[in-house]
C-alpha cells in the first residue's frame, strides 16, 4: 500500500469521526444567551450542559430583574440561578388604569377596595427550569400589585419564601413542577384567566385564604407535603386536584365551587376539613383516601356527589350537611352501579336456566 494511499485513508477515517464526534462535543458544550439591556426583554438562558459552578458564574441578582421591570422589560430566564431578594413593594405606586382597560374582576376588585394606587408589573414574566435561591414577596398589607402579563414558573425551584398575596394576575398563569421549598402564600390573590399548578410539590405552609380563581385551575397531581390551606377561597370554574396528595392538615372550609369539582383519586393523610363549603355542581371524590379526619359539616352539594369507592380510615362526619342520598361511612364505598349490573346478569341468567329446564 503507497504512503499516498495510506495518507488518504488516514484523513479520511479522520474527517469521519470529527464529524460523528461533533454533535455530542456541541451538546456538552455551556452556552449562554444573554440579552439583559435590550429595550424589550431581559433574556439569559443557560443551557443544561452547564455546571453549577458556570450557573453561579452568570447568576442573575433580584435587584437587576428589579430594575428590568422598572425599566418596563419583559422577563426571560431558563436554566439560571437568581440570587437575593425580589421584593415588589419597591416598585413605584401609579394611579389605577382607566376603566375599560382592566378585566371585569380586577376592575370589580379595585372598585369593591376603594383602591385608588397599584404598583403593576406590565409585561410578561418567565423563569423556567431555573432555582431562585431568595425571597419573592409583595410584602402588601393593602393596595394590590398587578401583573399584565402571562406568568411563567415551571420546573423552577423556589428555596425561599415566595409570597404573591395580594396580587392581581390579568394573564394565564404556569407553575406546573415548580418546587417550593418553603412557604407559598397567595392570600387575597385574584386568577382571571386559567392557572395551573400541576406537579407542584408544595413545602411547610401553603395559604391561598380568600384567593379568587375567575377562570379554570388545575392542582392535579400537586403534592403538598405542609400545612395546605385554601380557606373562603372562591373557585367560578372547573377546579381539579385529581390525584393530589396532602401530608399534614388541610382547610377548604368556607370555599365556592361553582363549577364542576375533581378530587379523584387524591390522598388525605391527615385531617381535612369542608365545614362551609358549598358544592354548587358535580363533586367528585372517587377513589380517594382520607386517613384523618374528613369533616364536611354544614357543607352543601347542590350537584351530584360522588364517593364510589373513597377510602376513610376515620368515620367521616356530616352533621348538618345538604347531600342528596346517605353520606359514606367508614370502609371504602362501593359503586353500586356495580352491583345493579351483577344482580340483573343473575336474573337473567336464571330465568334462562328456567325456560331452558321448562322444555
Amino acid at each position: 500500500m503507497s504512503l499516498g494511499f495510506r495518507l488518504c485513508f488516514f484523513l479520511t477515517g479522520t474527517s469521519i469521526l470529527f464529524l460523528v464526534m461533533s454533535p455530542f462535543s456541541s451538546q456538552a458544550e455551556c452556552r449562554i444567551e444573554s440579552a439583559t439591556n435590550g429595550r424589550d426583554a431581559f433574556v439569559k438562558h443557560v443551557s443544561k450542559a452547564c455546571s453549577e459552578d458556570e450557573r453561579l458564574a452568570h447568576a442573575v441578582h433580584a435587584e437587576e430583574l428589579l430594575q428590568a421591570i422598572q425599566r418596563g422589560q419583559e422577563i426571560d430566564l431558563v436554566g439560571v440561578v437568581v440570587v437575593g431578594n425580589l421584593l415588589l413593594d419597591q416598585l413605584a405606586v401609579v394611579d389605577v388604569p382607566a376603566l375599560g382597560r382592566l378585566s371585569p374582576l380586577i376592575e370589580e376588585a379595585v372598585a369593591s377596595g376603594g383602591i385608588k394606587m397599584l404598583r403593576i408589573i406590565p409585561r410578561a414574566l418567565s423563569i423556567r427550569d431555573s432555582r431562585i435561591r431568595g425571597t419573592i414577596a409583595t410584602n402588601l398589607k393593602e393596595g394590590y400589585l398587578l401583573m399584565q402579563g402571562r406568568v411563567t414558573m415551571t420546573g423552577t425551584i423556589c428555596e425561599e419564601m415566595i409570597d404573591l398575596s395580594r396580587t392581581m394576575f390579568d394573564e394565564t398563569v404556569n407553575f406546573s413542577d415548580a418546587v417550593f421549598r418553603r412557604e407559598g402564600l397567595f392570600l387575597q390573590t385574584v386568577f382571571t384567566k386559567p392557572a395551573r399548578f400541576e406537579r407542584v410539590v408544595f413545602g411547610a405552609h401553603t395559604r391561598f385564604h380568600r384567593a379568587r380563581f375567575d377562570d379554570s385551575v388545575t392542582f392535579a397531581d400537586a403534592r403538598f407535603n405542609g400545612l395546605a390551606e385554601f380557606l373562603e377561597v372562591a373557585f367560578d370554574k372547573e377546579t381539579s386536584f385529581a390525584h393530589s396528595n396532602f401530608k399534614l392538615g388541610t382547610g377548604f372550609s368556607g370555599d365556592q365551587f361553582a363549577a364542576t369539582l375533581d378530587f379523584s383519586e387524591a390522598l388525605f393523610e391527615s385531617d381535612v376539613y369542608f365545614l362551609f363549603t358549598r358544592f354548587a355542581a358535580d363533586a367528585s371524590f372517587r377513589r380517594s383516601a382520607f386517613r384523618g379526619q374528613a369533616d364536611f359539616s354544614d357543607a352543601e352539594f347542590h350537584g351530584m356527589a360522588d364517593f364510589t369507592r373513597v377510602s376513610f380510615t376515620i368515620d367521616p362526619v356530616f352533621q348538618r350537611t345538604k347531600l342528596s342520598g346517605s353520606p359514606p361511612t367508614r370502609g371504602v364505598r362501593r359503586d353500586l352501579t356495580v352491583y345493579a349490573v351483577a344482580a340483573s346478569l343473575l336474573v337473567f341468567t336464571v330465568l334462562v336456566l328456567w325456560i331452558f329446564k321448562s322444555r
